[in-house]
């Protein structure tokens, strides 16, 4: 029989959250495959916030929905200015 005097716990599996570097490189590959440019899809989904620049192929549509666009312009952003060494 149940006791309703203790706390009872379950636990729920999830998936780990990918980065937004992981986000981005799956979405680049994934336009890529279906044949987009894949700058100008990602730009335009950064600058409009309409998924339908993003294929739903691989799943790239909902996982880039799951990151802030401003997370997707500050992780391109950081590593840009890493590349070019200004940091």
């Amino acid at each position: 029989m149940n006791d309703f005097g203790t706390t009872q716990f379950f636990e729920v599996d999830t998936e780990p959250e990918a980065s937004v570097k992981e986000v981005l490189e799956t979405v680049y590959e994934a336009l890529t495959e279906k044949g987009y440019n894949p700058i100008n899809q990602i730009v335009g989904y950064i600058m409009s916030g309409d998924p339908t620049y993003i294929t739903s192929h691989n799943n790239a549509r909902s996982l880039i929905m799951k990151v802030e666009r401003d997370e997707l312009v500050e992780e391109l952003l950081t590593e840009y200015i890493d590349i070019n060494g200004w940091k």
